[in-house]
Parts: structure tokens; sequence; C-alpha cells
């Protein structure tokens, strides 16, 4: 199911977690970009959008609410999918209602299973519209 064209975007404020899931992600052939602040997510995202499949976005990445910058991400890239994570209980049911399948949660501590099997949910009805 991987596949190296559909890359991820990693952006998460810790250091260590952000090289775990990234060298994790890119051993299952994903190619992975990683931030370590929103401003640097931007700028990859400006760059090229259409090489980004999803987004691994840490929900404490956002300065004006995770709903509105999950919002504003599905916006500029239509296709994009987003994994949101915390350590923290967040309210995902605005983000479900207005972009059903196109965002998920994990909750922190995580394991590396748990990230591979969001981002399959996430890459599935991608691929699957690839196919038809």
């Amino acid at each position: 199911m991987s596949d190296s064209s559909q890359e991820i975007l990693i952006v998460d404020d810790e250091p260590a977690l952000l090289k775990l899931m990234s060298v994790y992600v890119r051993r299952l052939a994903f190619s992975v970009t990683s931030a370590n602040t929103m401003a640097k997510a931007w700028e990859h995202l400006k760059r090229t959008p259409e090489r980004y499949a999803v987004v691994v976005l840490d929900a404490g990445m956002a300065d004006t609410g995770i709903d509105d910058l999950v919002l504003e991400l599905l916006a500029f890239h239509p296709s994009l999918r987003v994994v949101v994570n915390s350590g923290y209980p967040v309210d995902m049911s605005v983000l479900r209602q207005a972009a059903p399948e196109r965002v998920e949660f994990l909750h922190k501590p995580f394991s590396p299973d748990m990230l591979v099997a969001a981002l399959r949910r996430m890459l599935g009805p991608q691929e699957a519209e690839e196919e038809v």
C-alpha cells in the first residue's frame, strides 16, 4: 500500500518525536518532509501543494485553534488529508462534519503502528479515486 509518490508532511515542535515519526514513515517507503513550525510547513505546502497527500499535525502547532488551521489546510489543498495528534483531548466533531474522511485524530502517546494505520486510512480514499 505504500507509495513513495504520496508524500507525508509531518509537523511537530518536539524534535525527538518529529525525527521518530519521520524515520518510521520513511521505512514504509513513503516520502517524508518534516517541519518544526507551521511557517515552515506552509512554505513547503505553498511551494508544491500537489506533492503532499497527508499532513501529520501536532494540535499544539495551531495558533488560532486546530479547527481553523485544519480547515485552512483543507481549503488550500482540496485533496489533502490531515492527521491531528495531541496529548490532550481534542474535539474533532467540527472537522469530521466539515471534512468527512479527510481528518483523523491520534492521541499521544501513539505507537508507530497506530500512525501507520491512520496514514493508511487517510490514503485509502485517494488511492481508490486514482484507481478508478
